[in-house]
């Protein structure tokens, strides 16, 4: 995992694209997927330099990865065993914990944008048709489900064989200390419909609070039994460094059977970026540096040299 040097403070801003098995979809194709974080990353120096805040960013982050149909959420989403696509997505402010989340949208062109618009509602997670049609209300495009399979997934269900890593998602802090999560996915290859893994459920997928923002990716059970994003906020809480807490959840994700990885953003600027599968696409960005991206590069561990290109 990168051992950022960190503690400058922000602003920042770190994605990632899934994690999972390095396959000939993400070798063949990562030349398309590093430019697309590339744009992520350059589009969010651009407002984060503008000022904007961290709940924009990290969304408008997810908003154009969901938009990438190589990566699994939003367009291009892995398929249902009854060949649909059903999504989820959540959103939490650092500063107050204000969270939203929704889970199993059919519709909804950008899931996080869904998401967005529950996050200052009394409620926090909407599901199916009536999430769908909240975000219709609050003006969030919406599509037939169609719009969202691609014929590289209809082989995948059909082969019974995935090659997108699963989910995408951003962590920042912006320029006056606010941290935020955001986090989206097109679930698992042949999910029966109504699965929710772990993406739109506060303090398993997604987390942020005024100490660290994280989102993760993986076997969305065991993050979702471990409570992975929260047990990260509470090591943090008590004193452990953002390192061992990152390790630490990945760890107890393990020891339940499962893998996968994510990305965290300390109050001090520090990042994680760690992943126990082969490969997970991420970049980061912070102020002074220019942005930096990686696809199919293996984690970087302790005892080596942080990862650059």
């Amino acid at each position: 995992m990168i051992k950022d040097p960190g503690g400058r403070g922000g602003p920042v801003i770190a994605v990632h694209a899934g994690a999972g098995a390095l396959t000939r979809k993400l070798t063949e194709h990562d030349r398309e997927c590093r430019a697309v974080l590339l744009e992520v990353l350059a589009n969010a120096r651009r407002l984060l330099e503008q000022g904007v805040g961290a709940v924009e960013v990290a969304r408008t982050a997810v908003t154009i990865m969901e938009d990438f149909e190589l990566f699994n959420a939003g367009r291009g989403s892995a398929l249902c065993s009854d060949g649909s696509v059903q999504m989820s997505a959540s959103l939490m402010r650092g500063v107050d914990r204000a969270a939203g989340a929704v889970a199993g949208v059919r519709h909804t062109k950008n899931p996080i944008l869904g998401a967005s618009a529950v996050l200052d509602s009394p409620q926090v997670l909407l599901i199916g048709e009536y999430a769908d049609e909240y975000a219709r209300a609050h003006g969030v495009e919406q599509c037939a489900n169609e719009y969202f399979i691609t014929e590289r997934q209809q082989g995948n269900l059909q082969r019974h064989f995935g090659d997108s890593p699963g989910t995408v998602g951003a962590v920042c802090l912006d320029a006056s200390g606010l941290l935020a999560a955001a986090t989206s996915t097109g679930g698992v290859l042949g999910q029966p419909p109504g699965r929710v893994g772990d993406s739109p459920l506060i303090g398993a997928g997604n987390w942020a609070d005024r100490r660290v923002a994280v989102s993760c990716t993986g076997d969305g059970e065991m993050f979702i039994r471990s409570g992975a994003s929260r047990s990260i906020a509470a090591l943090i809480e008590h004193g452990v460094s953002l390192g061992a807490a990152t390790d630490g959840a990945l760890a107890d994700v393990a020891q339940l059977g499962g893998s996968g990885g994510l990305i965290a953003c300390d109050s001090a600027g520090a990042v994680a970026l760690p992943f126990s599968t082969r490969a997970m696409p991420r970049g980061l960005w912070r102020a002074g540096t220019e942005p930096v991206a990686w696809v199919t590069e293996p984690a970087w561990r302790a005892g080596g040299a942080p990862e650059a290109r």
